[in-house]
């Protein structure tokens, strides 16, 4: 067995399941923003009740997801010591800061919100719950800050092995992290959305609480398809133009691009294949992808055969990746434009198989947002970090493989629990539903 595989697998398990639930923090949490501040501002007490249900949502979420984030942190110094030697003083100072600025203020005012309502004023209450949704989106920001300085580098000096910061501000603002972090940030808005319309819609199929559902469904469905539509542009347009600038053997890998072509292509569907190197099956749209990368329907892409064969990514995972993201984004979109479609004709409600639609779709942001990190982080390899240090010399020298096979069926055994009881206390509140209201309230 090899260490180095099963050290990049276990890190790959425990980040993928970790990352089921920072999108649908982030995203419900501001959700939940506007629908306190609607609350706030109309004294309708059906928002009141939106809230109240759907914090003790973002309550589960949040407690598994810190409980997975744990694990993470650790991994670093067992399973990639010589990548924490070598990145230590840059990784340093956004990890604190995650942890001092964001996620101490997220969970000290989630207590608040969750505990303090009827206790504290109604504006404090709705700062409470402000404050939630700035602090897990301020996580975010400095936990991409450390991933995107390994994608695009920054404000560094190589001395002694080891990379030493020399500009702070040019590591943290490096060429892929705003474009990044909002692409990424947006996606997990899409997950909230998902979330909230999906399970208001299957309270309206189960005949529960239906005017609070109704409420919830209509400002999750308003949300949703506007965070989709920004997903392809501009946050997803920009992001793409600045791999294609920054990474290119990572661009070309994501679009099955194996020749430098002018008026390149894009592939909107194609099945990629190693021997021989080619897309089979495909649909493709000329001159689309050189617009996408640099504005003009003529300018050249590199493809594949420029970069060096120990320096490419790997090509089927990091095509096919992309792609699923990029139809999911597509399926967003086309399903909150009906559903807004819908609740102008007023006839969502009795609508039963796209309500349930809704709700069985509550995964796909989720999986959008994996297919998402799959294809950034596998089209870095051979690098962990980009042109400085690869993964293969990362790893620990002195952890066994046995030892980390050990740990992933450990890890692999606790995750299976942890998800088969979120699931189990998720379903338990959506069967419960929203606390009644006075029928003049819900009039």
């Amino acid at each position: 067995m090899d260490p180095v595989f099963l050290a990049r697998f276990q890190f790959a398990m425990t980040v993928g399941f970790h990352f089921i639930f920072p999108p649908l923090t982030i995203g419900l949490a501001w959700l939940l923003v506007i629908v306190e501040g609607l609350g706030l501002k109309k004294g309708n007490e059906i928002y009141r009740t939106i809230g109240k249900f759907f914090g003790k949502i973002l309550a589960i979420i949040f407690a598994v997801g810190v409980a997975t984030g744990i694990v993470m942190e650790f991994q670093f110094g067992t399973n990639w010591s010589e990548y924490s030697k070598f990145v230590g003083d840059i990784f340093g100072a956004p990890l604190a800061a995650e942890a001092l600025f964001a996620f101490f203020l997220e969970s000290t005012f989630l207590g608040l919100y969750l505990l303090g309502r009827d206790k504290v004023s109604p504006g404090t209450h709705w700062f409470s719950i402000l404050m939630v949704a700035i602090g897990s989106t301020i996580s975010a920001f400095w936990i991409l800050v450390a991933n995107s300085w390994q994608q695009t580098p920054a404000g560094y000096v190589i001395r002694n092995g080891r990379a030493e910061l020399t500009d702070f501000w040019a590591a943290v603002f490096n060429p892929s992290t705003l474009v990044r972090f909002f692409h990424t940030v947006d996606a997990a808005l899409i997950a909230g959305a998902f979330l909230m319309a999906g399970i208001s819609a299957i309270l309206i199929v189960k005949r529960k609480e239906i005017a609070s559902a109704k409420k919830s469904l209509t400002v999750a469905v308003i949300f949703g398809l506007i965070v989709s539509l920004l997903e392809v542009f501009p946050f997803g347009h920009e992001h793409a133009r600045q791999v294609a600038q920054t990474q290119p053997e990572k661009f070309a890998a994501t679009q099955g691009l194996y020749a430098s072509q002018s008026s390149a292509p894009i592939a909107v569907f194609a099945f990629p294949t190693n021997n021989p190197p080619e897309l089979q099956a495909h649909v493709k749209i000329p001159g689309l992808l050189s617009w996408l990368a640099f504005g003009d329907v003529n300018a050249t892409v590199k493809g594949i055969n420029e970069f060096p064969a120990d320096e490419i990514p790997p090509l089927w995972m990091t095509f096919v990746s992309y792609h699923n993201m990029v139809a999911l984004g597509m399926y967003f979109i086309l399903v909150m434009l009906i559903a807004a479609y819908k609740i102008r004709k007023n006839t969502l409600w009795e609508s039963t198989k796209f309500l349930k639609l809704l709700f069985w779709s509550i995964p796909l942001p989720v999986a959008a947002c994996q297919f998402g990190w799959i294809a950034a982080e596998v089209g870095r390899q051979p690098w962990i970090v980009y042109k400085l240090m690869r993964t293969s010399a990362a790893a620990s020298v002195t952890v066994t493989a046995g030892e980390i096979l050990f740990s992933i069926i450990l890890f692999g055994t606790v995750y299976l629990l942890l998800f088969v009881l979120f699931v189990y206390y998720m379903m338990k509140e959506i069967n419960h539903g929203p606390e009644p209201l006075q029928l003049q309230e819900a009039v």
